[in-house]
């Protein structure tokens, strides 16, 4: 793989299994350094640090709660110390706790909000307050920084049952948006991706189940479910000079979910 990311370093939160593992490791194959963020799976953040240091890449794993600001805070002050520099954030760390509308405690939102959406804004106010300080190092990257947010197609699509996680994946589109407006004058690239059905453990019930794959292909054209390394294409080139001159946007991954399949056939 080519070294698009030599001399970078990079965070990715959530990144013990799933997608962002799956990220983290593309990014080590890119050559850049990266620091594995993870909640309270150890294991999973140390074998993704394993997988990284198989290919000779560098890494290091550490806990930190992204809703929480003081451990955004010390989380940060490792990478400063360890690496002594900053390029790639990118804010993957995200959960569900779903409920019918009418039985969904203020708990559950709360928790949900606090870190799919208040812990993005926490994690890129401290990489952006860096990113600013220290402006383009051209021998490294064209951008001052990159942000790269993992949404969801739940952004636009309504998913009843789960009205947290999709208002909270709502709230980070216009988020992203508007960091991006607000920053793009200082060179600093922030965008989003937007994974549909990718097989990670959150959803291995559906994916191993041959009844319910086969209604879940119903809702995607391209008829296969997506895999960690999809979405990590696509966050590689984001975090990449190669698109140097996308900003504020959204990149769905996700087989043509968003295409409204239920009218194929003319509906």
């Amino acid at each position: 793989m080519e070294q698009s990311l030599k001399n970078q370093v990079a965070l990715v939160t959530g990144a013990s299994s799933g997608i962002g593992k799956g990220v983290a490791i593309f990014l080590a194959k890119a050559g850049a350094k990266v620091v594995v963020n993870y909640h309270s799976d150890e294991e999973g953040a140390n074998d993704t640090i394993k997988q990284i240091k198989a290919i000779e890449g560098e890494g290091f794993a550490i806990k930190a709660d992204v809703g929480d600001p003081d451990d955004v805070e010390r989380m940060f002050d490792k990478i400063f110390k360890t690496y002594d520099n900053f390029d790639i954030l990118v804010s993957n760390a995200g959960i569900q706790k779903d409920a019918p509308f009418e039985e969904m405690t203020l708990k559950d939102w709360n928790l949900v909000i606090q870190t799919n959406l208040t812990g993005a804004f926490i994690c890129a106010q401290k990489a952006v307050k860096y990113f600013l300080k220290r402006g383009v190092v051209k021998d490294i990257s064209k951008s001052a920084g990159k942000i790269v947010f993992m949404s969801s197609v739940h952004q636009e699509i309504p998913w009843a049952g789960h009205i947290n996680y999709a208002a909270a994946k709502g709230g980070l589109t216009e988020f992203m948006r508007t960091l991006s407006q607000e920053v793009a004058n200082k060179l600093i690239r922030v965008n989003s991706v937007a994974p549909g059905a990718i097989k990670t453990p959150i959803n291995e019930s559906v994916w191993k189940d041959e009844k319910k794959v086969k209604e879940l292909l119903k809702l995607i054209p391209y008829n296969r479910l997506g895999e960690p390394e999809d979405v990590a294409e696509v966050v590689l080139w984001l975090a990449s000079d190669k698109s140097e001159y996308v900003n504020g946007t959204t990149i769905f991954v996700d087989g043509g979910m968003t295409l409204y399949p239920g009218f194929i056939g003319n509906g």
